[in-house]
């Protein structure tokens, strides 16, 4: 009795010991909430509000100043009517593709290359990663006088023996749109390969060490193992590559202004010239309103196509 006694009384405060440690949990996950709410006060006015108000104004003929009207679907049915709309549009698609696949391809070349294994990968990789930080302004001028006529690059052409190769680069309605696409890339691709190099550093290298033990060759390992367990950081770069090639702006303007003829203006920059430049704030808030749900569409396709493979 003695020792069936002192069992239960050791056995007694742990159950009331327990208690308070639920609620503790249940406070701190589910009483506390409304720590978060001056941030989520502070994005709905910043955020939601100013959008709404823009895409109110996507339904009239606002200039920017006084009164304005209602006009219903009649900024919308300009925008697909007119051949220099449509054109900006499938540049924007172009260019937001491009970028979408170059940047993934070639970040995942560079981090299966400098994962590990090679001494100088820490110096190479902060070398990629560096035009990452360097603001996109300054990096199109800084191409833009590469691309020059008399810039760099065709003075290497025309040293190396390749003089017919030498070419308005930015001014040839043919190049001007993939030269744009080659800056984004250049800037962009470090971004991707960090993503890509957190992905491979979950792999273990006991499982591919088995696999190439059993016979697995390079690309069999990289097929079974490797990328369905980097499928996160494939969804992760897909969806903010996609996004940043969406809303191309700062390259496009520092290169081309649009030029030349339109051959590489996108919604972005059609956008910032109708309001700012046309003074058609309505018009241009239209725009903007096309360009949010184009964004949101493709993001909720991509993510609803990698979503089953996480």
């Amino acid at each position: 009795m003695t020792t069936m006694e002192s069992r239960a009384t050791t056995a007694k405060p742990t159950t009331t010991s327990t208690e308070p440690a639920r609620n503790r949990s249940y406070r701190v996950g589910y009483g506390h909430w409304w720590w978060a709410l001056p941030a989520v006060l502070l994005m709905l006015a910043l955020i939601y509000a100013t959008t709404a108000g823009g895409a109110f104004y996507a339904f009239t003929d606002w200039t920017g100043i006084g009164s304005f009207h209602f006009t219903g679907l009649a900024n919308f049915r300009k925008i697909f009517q007119a051949d220099e709309l449509t054109g900006s549009l499938v540049n924007t698609l172009v260019l937001a593709f491009g970028f979408l696949v170059f940047t993934n391809m070639l970040g995942l070349l560079f981090a299966l290359a400098l994962n590990r294994g090679l001494k100088s990968r820490y110096v190479l990789r902060t070398l990629l990663f560096m035009p990452v930080v360097i603001a996109p302004i300054a990096v199109s001028y800084i191409w833009k006088f590469i691309f020059a006529f008399n810039g760099p690059l065709n003075q290497t052409l025309a040293a190396v023996g390749l003089s017919s190769w030498r070419h308005d680069w930015l001014g040839d309605p043919d190049f001007a749109l993939w030269c744009v696409l080659a800056v984004m890339v250049w800037q962009s691709v470090g971004f991707a390969m960090v993503i890509y190099l957190a992905g491979l550093a979950t792999v273990p290298q006991e499982l591919e060490e088995a696999a190439a033990l059993d016979g697995a060759g390079t690309v069999t390992r990289f097929r079974k193992i490797t990328v369905p367990m980097i499928q996160p950081s494939i969804a992760i770069a897909t969806t903010l590559m996609l996004i940043q090639g969406l809303r191309v702006f700062d390259q496009v303007l520092a290169l081309t202004s649009g030029g030349p003829a339109g051959a590489t203006q996108t919604l972005a920059t059609e956008v910032y010239q109708q309001t700012f430049v046309f003074n058609n704030f309505g018009f241009g808030a239209a725009l903007a309103l096309v360009l949010s749900v184009l964004i949101l569409v493709f993001t909720v396709i991509q993510q609803r196509a990698t979503r089953d493979r996480l």
